[in-house]
């Protein structure tokens, strides 16, 4: 249990670390479409036979505003957007797979969004089955999509299953009313029950559920009470989100509230703590951040043998070194490279239409930030990192050491002669772990309102 002195003083804006750099400090002005086509094909020949690819495909499109959802997204229920946005999708693969030069092995794909199960099966069926007109399937494949269990169909289960999608992700939040009603999400218990057991019934080998903590008018009571409803149906995955309170980013759609409805501080860190408490009871493992898995997951045994990966789909239980985002808003990874698509869709669709890959801006990462960036995937997934080996070492390590000094007085950490390891304390703390190590954060001033709160 997080103790109230810390909480205080560690629950600072910071990122979530689902890359280095981060996206507001990317050097988008030394960024060139050119640049990225090159470093995401070097990766593509180093890695495709060897690794794989993975594929993150951004489906925009809502029929209601979620309230408490960051994501881009389209509120629509004009379903004609369905097919010429598929297209696009479809163009946008046909532009990388002409630069890729050879037959990608794509390893892993990920319906996002926005509402994948906005589109219909016909149209999702059609969307993959394309895909792999110019592409072949890993022998170890993992494809997942997240579902609205109030539009998830049997039709979208088995057409999805049938193209090889073992997954799926359901977006539950919290099953208070009271809560519901604040961030616009009405969705029964009956409708996440029926949609769960449909996905058992038709093979899926991993489902999980998607909690949030720290919604407005939440209560200890409410996260019980959601726990509680969950245990017949045990997900194989948990993911045990913060609500990430950015308004100022977001616009209206993070303002079906009032920020005074919003759980703070130690009362927030007492819904999650409440929360872990009743997973781990039930035989949930703790996975890196904000994530429990059964022992017989995938995401757990990964953990256990050190190849948990963590992107901008989350954590994955293996590393592919490059990632195409396919998509209005989508990013991309190279490893050596960030790039992410034109957000608004009308303009996304326009460049694919021309013949180009449909970047805005990105990242090239220098020496620093590769070190960097493998130190806090090091931290994110295993609670571990080492600068034994000299290729992991880096300028301004003493200073890092320095400003992890206080944190390792505080208990949260250990740091010995070549490496630095999290404790069980310091679990809640990782993004702050990880803020000592982020050199673009420290040499920005950053604006605290590009963040929400860590603890």
């Amino acid at each position: 249990m997080c103790n109230s002195r810390l909480i205080q003083k560690y629950n600072v804006p910071g990122p979530r670390y689902t890359s280095y750099p981060t996206v507001p400090y990317w050097d988008a002005p030394g960024f060139s479409a050119d640049q990225w086509k090159q470093h995401s094909l070097n990766t593509f020949r180093q890695s495709n036979l060897e690794e794989g690819i993975s594929l993150y495909i951004h489906l925009p499109y809502c029929e209601s505003m979620c309230t408490f959802c960051g994501c881009h997204k389209r509120i629509t229920t004009r379903h004609e957007v369905e097919a010429p946005y598929i297209e696009t999708l479809l163009a946008e693969w046909k532009l990388y797979c002409d630069l890729f030069e050879e037959t990608p092995v794509i390893k892993e794909i990920h319906l996002g969004g926005g509402t994948p199960t906005f589109f219909s099966p016909e149209n999702l069926k059609r969307l993959i089955d394309g895909i792999f007109e110019h592409a072949i399937r890993a022998a170890n494949w993992e494809f997942s999509f997240e579902g609205h269990p109030n539009n998830t169909t049997y039709d979208h289960l088995k057409a999805l299953r049938s193209v090889g999608f073992t997954r799926v992700s359901y977006g539950v939040q919290d099953y208070s009313p009271k809560v519901q009603k604040a961030i616009n999400r009405i969705q029964p218990y009956d409708r996440v029950k029926k949609a769960t057991e449909l996905a058992r019934e038709l093979g899926y080998e991993s489902i999980s559920h998607d909690l949030v903590y720290g919604l407005p008018f939440q209560t200890e009571a409410d996260i019980i009470e959601t726990i509680n409803k969950t245990i017949p149906l045990m997900p194989d995955r948990i993911a045990f989100y913060s609500y990430a309170h950015v308004p100022w980013i977001k616009g209206n759609g993070q303002r079906g509230f009032k920020d005074e409805d919003l759980p703070k501080g130690e009362l927030k860190r007492q819904l999650y703590e409440t929360g872990k408490t009743l997973l781990q009871e039930l035989g949930y493992k703790e996975i890196g951040m904000d994530h429990f898995a059964q022992t017989d997951d995938a995401l757990y045994k990964a953990m256990t043998g050190g190849r948990l990966h963590r992107n901008f789909m989350g954590y994955t239980p293996s590393k592919t070194s490059l990632m195409i985002g396919l998509g209005a808003s989508s990013i991309s990874d190279s490893w050596t490279a960030f790039a992410q698509n034109e957000k608004n869709i009308d303009t996304y669709m326009a460049m694919v239409k021309q013949g180009e890959i449909p970047v805005y801006r990105g990242h090239i990462l220098t020496s620093e930030d590769l070190v960097i960036r493998k130190h806090i995937l090091n931290l994110m997934c295993r609670l571990h990192t080492s600068w034994e080996n000299d290729d992991l070492n880096f300028e301004d390590l003493p200073n890092t050491l320095v400003r992890l000094s206080e944190m390792e007085e505080d208990g949260l950490l250990e740091i010995g002669k070549h490496d630095i390891r999290i404790s069980e304390k310091g679990r809640p703390f990782i993004r702050n772990i990880c803020m000592a190590f982020d050199m673009r954060l420290r040499r920005s001033k950053p604006d605290t309102q590009l963040f929400s709160m860590t603890i």
